[in-house]
Parts: structure tokens; C-alpha cells; sequence
């Protein structure tokens, strides 16, 4: 029999549970409920060898989220991300009348924001907070937005046309090469190209109706709104050889989609984004002819009509890395996958992960399968080098929001992750037991620690004498709800794939290691709390 004082515990730990999972973020549940008070528990810490594995090009088609622009972060070096995208028509085979004229051709991909943070004032207007925005300042970039001449197929000639074409963050180059005339982007205003920057202004836009004379405002919120060369589009769009816009497959091959590239500008610090480019358009402005017969009589007016291309289609975020700091390249370059790494680097996108391997001692899991114990919780905490993270002369270092773990050898996400139901306002904020949220120190808004709950996974490790003590794997994730993969370009020892969130989260953390030279307080270690039998 257990011990009936323990279970009143539980029950009434897992009552407060679940009332405050109804309405309550990870930090309340994660910081002051679980993993603190741990009643009559006992505790068992097993070491963690823990060592860095370099990413690599990896294939980042088709993103949910994509970046753009330059991030310099000097816990890693410099990330410059450009985009290249297909278009689609918002309506195939469109009508265009006599004597069309191009009076706007507007591009605009809508920015993230903090609603949270937004303010309305009185007269309508509001105030906004953008997120997912890194950087320093000035925040100027030079953008050009060009024609592409490279096609982005569908489908792998090479696997037969059975598999989906896969494009990889290095293929820079052959976009670069591809792409066709001068950029698109020239207007006169040189924050639309060459001092770009990502505005929180919102677009507030005044039209007045011809008839009523009555003026209406019409207030969007922050996005990126660049005036596009109205003489391309007169000649690609409005009078595209015949046949060019009849059907979605035709018009891919004849306008084969956008290029966007970031280069420095000036001695700018330059910015950089995510955005979801799939909610992006261009919209072509243009009056044209409407003829009217009444009797005998004919009568020409101009009307307005509009085309609408959309972002749409096959994509591929492009990355290069430079100045890359010289302790995470030693790092990634030369891991120590006997004794663990004093240092882990995660980095997102063509970045770094790291492997763990628990229960390393020979003979301690055979031991622990011995005991009979009733496990209870087990975490991984992983402690931030706020040495290694912190600001360097004025250029702020953002930290990731979230790491994922996950079984690395069965690339899968591990137990706890699918057995964790919890939601959160926030979507991205879900699996709250599960965790991997950043614990932030509150006077410094600097990150402390994550904290990962693996209860299920080692309790059927334990329990299960066939259960396979698997690698698992770390990395950066901007999307806890997103577990499915991207393909290495060129496949490590370890894996041919790597979770797509990490691919599409610019940032980077380094934690510590569970090598024996890190200090106990600081050093990676696998917290299991039980219960003995009676």
C-alpha cells in the first residue's frame, strides 16, 4: 500500500492544475506550481552528456513564416535573409478594357503585432507595438525587389516527379544569377529601397466619393507597402501576350515570381523580420474604357479596375551567414560526443542544435528498472550563459521564446509532448506541462533558464524493460504546434532532418552543458522525482 497522505497531495495538486490551466499562462503553471513544491518526493539527478551538432544548409520551402532583412547578434555573427516567391493571379484570364492605364501598382505584406499592445485613440487612429522584429539601430536595410527568372518547380525531376522539389537556405546564388532587369521597387522615396525600414506606422489612406463628395478614411495596420514600377507591369500584366494569363501553370512559367534582397545600408545596423508572405499581394490600379449606347449615341467614360497578384505559390527563404562569432564556430565545428560540451548553441535556420543522451552511466538504467520506483516528474532544466547572452555595446541579443525537444532518433516529438492537451490564448504558448518556454529574471528581462517536463518519456523507460533509451534532440522552435521536418542538404551522422519550426526561428541561445567542468548550479542535469514503495 502507498502512502495515503501522499495521494491527498496529488489530488489536490492536480485539482489546482486544472483550474489553472483554464486561464493561466506557462509561467504561472510551470514557475509556481509544478517542479517547486515537490511535497514528500525524493530526487534522483542522473547525468547528462549533452554535445553541439552544426545544421547546415537545410531546405526552407514552402515556410509558414519566412524572415527578411539582416540581424547581427554577437553571440553568433550575422544573419542576412532574402526571399524569392511564385505569384498567382487572383483571377485567371482577367478582362482588361480599352485603353488601359496604370494608375498604382502597390505591393504589401502585413506586419506582426502585439495586440496586447495596441491602443486606439480617440479619433480612430491606433497605436502599434511590431513583433517579431530583430535588431539594433539604425534599423535602415537596402531592399530591392526584382523579377525572378528562376522556376521553381513543383515537383523532383530527380525522384521521378514522385516527390516535392526541395529548396535549401544556400541556394542563394542561383536566384541571385536569375534574377531579371532592374529592381521593381524605384520609387523616389527612399524608404521603399534604399533606407528600408520596418515602419509601425499604420497606413491611413483618404478617398472621396465622385458623386456624395463624402471623404472616407480607411486606416490598415502596419505592413510593408512599396510603390512597384507601373511601366513593368503595364507591359508583363495589362498588355501580357495572349494566353500569358489564361491559367495558373501558364502564368507561373510566364512571370515566374518575386526576388527580395537585403544588402547593408550604409553603416545602418539593419533589421530584420519575420513575416508570413503568404498574405502578401500586389495590387494593380487602373482605369480603362466603358462604353455606353443609348440610341444613336455613344458615350466613353473611364472607370477604375484593379488585378490582384498574390504571394502565392512555391517560396524558399534564402540565408548566408557572416562574421560568424568564432567560439559558437568552434563550437559547432568540433563537439565533444564523449564527455558533453561545456557550451550548447541552438541557433535557428541554417544554425546548430544539440544531441542528448541520458542515463550514460553503464549500468544506471538497469538499476533504476530495479528499483520500482513510482516516478513521479522528470525535467530537464538547461541554464542560459547570461555571460555569453548578454548585450554587447548597445546591440541588444534577443533570446528565443521557446526550445523543443524531441525524440532525435525516431525524429518524432517525444511522450509528454503528445500527451500534453493544454492550450494557451496563444496558440504557439500550447503543450504549457510539456514547457520549453524562457524563464526571465524580471529586473533584466534576461532569460534564466528553460525547463522541459519529460515525466511520460522516463517513466516508460523505466517501466518498460524493452523501451529504447533513444538520442533526443534540442533546437529553437517558433511554433510548438509545428513538429513536422525539414531536409538537411547534406544528411550528419545523427539525422537527415531537422524540426521546420527551428527553420523558421532567426534566433539563438546558449545554455549550459552537462560536461563535469560546468559549475553544479549552472550544469545540465535530469531531475527525477519518486516515490518508494512500502
Amino acid at each position: 500500500m502507498y502512502n495515503t497522505s501522499f495521494f491527498k497531495k496529488m489530488l489536490v495538486l492536480a485539482s489546482i492544475i486544472l483550474l489553472y490551466s483554464c486561464d493561466k499562462d506557462y509561467y504561472a503553471i510551470g514557475g509556481d506550481l509544478i517542479g517547486d513544491n515537490h511535497f514528500d518526493f525524493s530526487t534522483y539527478t542522473s547525468n547528462v552528456i549533452a554535445y553541439n551538432q552544426k545544421i547546415g544548409p537545410v531546405q526552407s520551402n514552402d515556410l509558414a513564416v519566412n524572415r527578411l532583412g539582416i540581424y547581427t547578434n554577437p553571440a553568433f555573427g550575422t544573419t542576412t535573409a532574402n526571399f524569392a516567391t511564385q505569384l498567382s493571379l487572383g483571377s485567371v484570364s482577367p478582362e482588361i478594357g480599352s485603353n488601359p492605364e496604370i494608375e498604382s501598382v502597390v505591393l504589401t505584406v502585413p506586419y506582426f503585432t502585439d495586440a496586447t499592445k495596441t491602443v486606439t485613440n480617440t479619433d480612430g487612429s491606433h497605436v502599434y507595438e511590431l513583433d517579431s522584429i530583430y535588431g539594433g539601430s539604425p534599423a535602415e536595410i537596402k531592399l530591392s525587389v526584382y523579377e525572378s527568372g528562376y522556376f521553381m518547380r513543383d515537383l523532383d525531376p530527380a525522384g521521378g516527379f514522385q516527390e516535392a522539389q526541395r529548396y535549401y537556405t544556400n541556394q542563394n546564388v542561383n536566384f541571385d544569377n536569375a534574377k531579371v532587369g532592374n529592381r521593381l521597387n524605384d520609387d523616389v522615396n527612399v524608404a521603399q529601397n534604399d533606407g528600408f525600414f520596418f515602419s509601425a506606422a499604420e497606413y491611413v489612406e483618404k478617398t472621396t466619393d465622385a458623386t456624395t463628395k463624402v471623404e472616407t478614411t480607411t486606416r490598415t495596420a502596419p505592413g510593408m507597402r512599396l510603390n512597384l514600377n507601373k511601366s513593368f507591369f503595364d507591359a508583363k500584366i495589362i498588355h501580357a501576350p495572349a494566353g500569358k494569363l489564361a491559367t495558373t501553370d501558364v502564368f507561373k512559367d510566364y512571370f515566374r515570381g518575386l526576388y527580395f534582397k537585403v544588402e547593408k545600408s550604409g553603416s545602418s545596423a539593419g533589421n530584420l523580420a519575420l513575416l508570413n508572405f503568404k498574405l502578401g499581394k500586389i495590387t494593380i490600379k487602373y482605369k480603362e474604357d466603358l462604353s455606353t449606347t443609348v440610341g444613336t449615341v455613344v458615350t466613353v467614360t473611364r472607370v477604375d479596375k484593379s488585378i490582384v497578384l498574390n504571394l502565392a505559390g512555391n517560396s524558399v527563404n534564402l540565408l548566408e551567414q557572416t562574421n560568424t562569432n568564432a567560439l559558437y564556430l568552434n563550437a559547432t565545428a568540433n563537439p565533444n560526443t564523449v564527455d558533453g560540451d561545456e557550451n550548447l548553441f541552438l541557433k535557428g535556420g541554417e544554425g546548430s542544435m544539440a544531441i542528448l543522451h541520458l542515463f550514460s552511466t553503464p549500468g544506471e538504467l538497469t538499476t533504476l528498472r530495479s528499483n520500482g520506483w513510482l516516478i513521479n516528474e522528470a525535467n530537464l532544466v538547461f541554464h542560459i550563459d547570461t555571460d555569453k547572452m548578454k548585450d554587447v555595446g548597445g546591440v541588444k541579443v534577443y533570446e528565443p521564446n521557446r526550445i523543443y525537444l524531441y525524440d532525435l532518433t525516431n525524429n518524432r516529438p517525444v511522450v509528454d509532448y503528445f500527451n500534453d492537451a493544454t492550450t494557451s490564448k496563444n496558440p504557439k504558448n500550447g503543450k504549457l506541462i510539456y514547457g520549453g518556454m524562457i524563464n526571465k529574471e524580471t529586473a533584466t528581462n534576461k532569460g534564466l533558464t528553460y525547463k522541459i517536463r519529460i515525466t511520460n518519456q522516463i517513466r516508460n523507460l523505466i517501466k518498460n524493460s524493452d523501451s529504447t533509451n533513444v538520442k533526443l534532440g534540442l533546437v529553437v522552435t517558433e511554433d510548438i504546434n509545428t513538429v513536422t521536418s525539414s531536409y538537411l542538404k547534406t544528411p550528419n551522422s545523427f539525422s537527415s532532418q531537422v524540426p521546420r519550426a527551428s527553420v523558421m526561428n532567426p534566433l539563438g541561445t546558449i545554455l549550459y552543458g552537462g560536461k563535469s567542468t560546468v559549475p553544479v548550479d549552472k550544469r545540465l542535469k535530469l531531475e527525477i522525482f519518486y516515490t518508494k514503495p512500502n
